[in-house]
């Protein structure tokens, strides 16, 4: 539309030259064409738009907001429309304590008050989309600079609110889920008022005061402590039940061989005994005492 302006300012001039004396008026015409071809250039470039994927165009007609949408692709238009582009994929901002890392520079955690009153550090990501069809309402009612308006405020809001009706210890362990649907359901709500569609809410990181970290991580040596100590217990016991299975096998052996065991028995098992060391490659001549005297061995060596 610039240049429709600019060519009709040269048209405007050269009707001005057509009607001034000599030599200007002998450029009239030439000027004049310029003008009107610049104007029917600035026409035909404002006529055609084209819409990028995953955009859609909202159209303004001197300052009101036309209700139709122009999704992706090449479009024919009123050329004194301007067209405001949206981009309606899925987007994601994050509030980080990590510089750098977040849509806004430097430490951009939110510090919220658990019901215990501590100071609990959250990092959180939003994933949204615009709504194609409520995009004109976002022109109208809030403008092009929704995540400031919208997005940031609404989803610090959701946690501080939230945040309050637990205690520090509880949102960095055991109801962090519950926490984080809570949330979710308090953003996607006033999300939906205002044309956004919520994704997903991603608790990135919670930290807890020093004073607390300290404290949960006694709590756990300490059962790990009680766990291993349980564990040395057991084995004892086992141990000690090892034992007593076998002495008292030992003790049964020892009994039935007592009460199996005769003279006769006992004079069998010497002699096979005897037969043994007869049979050794060792031995060369045994004699074998009369009575209860022990045998008197022989050898070479």
């Amino acid at each position: 539309m610039i240049i429709a302006i600019l060519g009709l300012i040269i048209l405007v001039v050269g009707i001005v030259l057509r009607r001034s004396p000599e030599p200007g008026s002998r450029f009239a015409r030439l000027v004049s064409t310029i003008g009107l071809v610049v104007v029917g250039l600035g026409l035909a470039t404002s006529m055609f738009k084209v819409i990028d994927p995953g955009q859609v165009g909202v159209q303004t007609l001197f300052g009101k907001v036309q209700d139709n949408v122009l999704p992706s692709g090449l479009h024919i238009i009123n050329p004194m429309v301007e067209v405001t582009n949206f981009d309606i994929k899925l987007q994601n901002y994050t509030m980080s304590g990590t510089s750098d890392e977040g849509a806004k520079q430097g430490d951009d955690a939110i510090r919220v008050l658990s019901s215990d009153g501590l100071e609990v550090t959250i990092d959180l990501s939003v994933l949204y989309k615009i709504n194609p069809e409520k995009a004109p309402f976002i022109m109208q009612n809030i403008g092009v600079d929704y995540e400031n308006k919208i997005v940031r405020p609404v989803s610090r809001t959701a946690i501080r609110d939230n945040a309050v009706n637990y205690q520090a210890v509880d949102l960095f362990s055991t109801k962090r889920q519950e926490f984080q649907a809570k949330i979710n359901q308090a953003i996607s709500q006033s999300f939906a008022k205002n044309g956004l569609e919520l994704q997903s809410i991603l608790v990135r990181n919670i930290t807890l005061p020093a004073s607390v970290k300290a404290s949960i991580e006694s709590k756990i040596q300490a059962e790990q402590d009680a766990q291993k100590m349980q564990f040395v217990l057991q084995k004892e016991r086992q141990e000690a039940d090892r034992k007593r299975v076998e002495a008292q096998g030992i003790a049964d052996y020892q009994k039935i061989i007592s009460a199996q065991l005769s003279d006769k028995q006992l004079q069998y098992e010497y002699i096979k005994a005897q037969k043994e060391i007869a049979l050794s490659p060792n031995t060369k001549v045994i004699i074998i005492g009369g009575g209860k005297g022990n045998p008197i061995m022989l050898s070479d060596k």
